[in-house]
C-alpha cells in the first residue's frame, strides 16, 4: 500500500508532464520562426497529444467503412478549426487545465458509447454520434487555442492569421499521420480471433484512461491556482517521499 500510495503522490507531483502546453524552447523557437515552424509545431503537439488520440482512437474504433471514417474525422476536424482558429485570433481563451479536463471527459465518453453503456445502465439511446464528435471537436479546437495562445504571434493581423494557419495545418498533418496508423492497427486487430474480448478491454481501458486524465487536470488546475491551499504542493510532495522513505527503511 506503502508504495501506491507513492507512486500516485509522484503521479500527481508530475501532473505538469500531462498539461500537454507549449514548452519554453518552442516559445523562444517561434520568436523568429517561419510558418513552416508553426506547421511543425501543430504536427508535434497533435502527435503528442495523448488526449486528443485516445479520442479520436475511440472515434474510429468501430468504423470500417471508408465512407463513415472519412464523414466523422471531417466532421471533428471542422469543429476544432472553427474554435482553434477563431478562439485564437479573437483572443478568447479559458484556464487550459479545465479545458483540457473537459477533453478528458470527451475520451470518457468515448469509451463509455462503445461499450453501448447508455443502453446497458441507463436504457437510453445514445446521442447522435455525429454531433457529439462535433461538438467535442469544438472542445478539442478550443484547448488547442489556448496553447497556440502561450506563443508569441505577433500584432499584426495578417501575419497572425496565418501563423494560426501555419500551425492547423500542422495539426490536420499530425492528425493524419496518427489516423493512419490507428487504422493499420485496428484493421490487424479485427483479424483477430478474440478482438471482441480486446474491444471490450480497450475500451474500457479508454474510460480509465479519460478519467486518470480529468484528475490529473483537476490536480493541475487546484495546484496552479492556488498551491498553498491544495494539500500535495511541491513541498508536501516532497515530505510525502521523505517519510515514505524513511518509514520503509524502518520496517528493514
Amino acid at each position: 500500500m506503502r508504495q501506491l500510495i507513492f507512486l500516485l503522490t509522484t503521479i500527481l507531483a508530475s501532473s505538469s508532464a500531462w498539461a500537454h502546453g507549449i514548452s519554453a524552447a518552442d516559445r523562444a523557437a517561434m520568436l523568429s520562426g517561419g510558418y513552416g515552424k508553426y506547421v511543425w509545431l501543430g504536427a508535434s503537439h497533435m502527435l503528442t497529444g495523448y488526449d486528443h488520440l485516445l479520442f479520436i482512437f475511440g472515434v474510429i474504433f468501430f468504423l470500417t467503412s471508408f465512407r463513415d471514417i472519412v464523414k466523422f474525422i471531417s466532421v471533428f476536424t471542422f469543429g476544432h478549426c472553427i474554435t482553434l482558429v477563431f478562439a485564437t485570433f479573437f483572443k478568447i481563451t479559458a484556464n487550459y487545465y479545465l479545458i483540457d479536463a473537459v477533453i478528458a471527459l470527451s475520451v470518457m465518453y468515448k469509451g463509455f458509447e462503445n461499450i453501448d453503456g447508455f443502453k446497458k445502465f441507463f436504457d437510453w439511446k445514445a446521442p447522435s454520434l455525429l454531433k457529439m464528435v462535433f461538438f467535442f471537436g469544438l472542445i478539442h479546437g478550443f484547448g488547442l487555442s489556448t496553447r497556440l495562445q502561450q506563443l508569441p504571434l505577433g500584432d499584426d493581423s495578417f501575419q497572425m492569421l496565418f501563423r494560426i494557419l501555419s500551425f492547423n495545418v500542422g495539426v490536420e498533418i499530425g492528425q493524419i499521420v496518427a489516423l493512419t496508423a490507428m487504422l493499420i492497427l485496428l484493421s490487424g486487430w479485427r483479424k483477430a480471433a478474440a478482438y471482441m474480448k480486446f474491444a471490450k478491454a480497450a475500451n474500457v481501458g479508454l474510460i480509465a484512461g479519460g478519467v486518470f486524465l480529468f484528475f490529473m487536470q483537476f490536480h493541475g488546475y487546484w495546484h496552479g491556482s492556488d498551491p498553498d491551499a491544495f494539500p500535495l504542493n511541491r513541498d508536501d510532495h516532497s515530505h510525502v517521499h521523505q517519510d515514505m522513505q524513511q518509514e520503509e527503511m524502518n520496517t528493514h
